[in-house]
C-alpha cells in the first residue's frame, strides 16, 4: 500500500516535470523570430530517448535527493555525457523542435507512453 502511494506520487510528479518541459517549449516556440535548424540537429527520436532519461532521472531525483546529494550526482550531467551533447546543443535543438507544436507534441506523447509503460512495469513487479 505504501508503495503504491508512493508510485502514484511519483508518477504525478513526472507528469509534472514533461507539462513544464511542453508549457516552456510551448512558451518558447512561440517567439515571432524563425528558428533555425541546429547545425548538430539532434534526431527526434534520440531527443525522444533525451527528454524521457531526463523525466525518469527528475522523477527518481526527487524521491532521492539527498542519496543524489551526497554522491554528487548531477542527472543532467549524466544525460549529457551519455548522449555526448551539452546544455547548449540540447537548448538550441530542443527550441528548433518546440518551434513546430504538434510534432514536439507526438515528441511528448512517446516520452509520455514510455513512462506510462515503465510504470506498469513497475506495477507489475511490486505486485509479485
Amino acid at each position: 500500500m505504501v508503495s503504491d502511494y508512493y508510485l502514484n506520487a511519483k508518477n504525478e510528479k513526472m507528469k509534472k516535470i514533461l507539462s513544464l518541459f511542453l508549457i516552456v517549449s510551448i512558451c518558447l516556440s512561440c517567439e515571432k523570430s524563425t528558428i533555425i535548424k541546429p547545425d548538430n540537429l539532434i534526431d527526434e527520436d534520440v531527443m525522444v530517448d533525451i527528454i524521457y532519461d531526463f523525466a525518469l532521472l527528475e522523477g527518481i531525483k526527487g524521491e532521492n535527493r539527498i542519496s543524489f546529494q551526497q554522491n554528487g550526482i548531477n542527472p543532467n550531467e549524466y544525460v549529457y555525457k551519455k548522449y555526448k551533447i551539452d546544455s547548449l546543443q540540447f537548448a538550441k535543438n530542443d527550441q528548433y523542435y518546440a518551434s513546430d507544436v504538434k510534432n514536439y507534441k507526438k515528441i511528448y506523447d512517446k516520452v509520455t507512453k514510455r513512462l506510462e509503460e515503465k510504470t506498469k512495469q513497475y506495477e507489475i513487479v511490486t505486485k509479485k
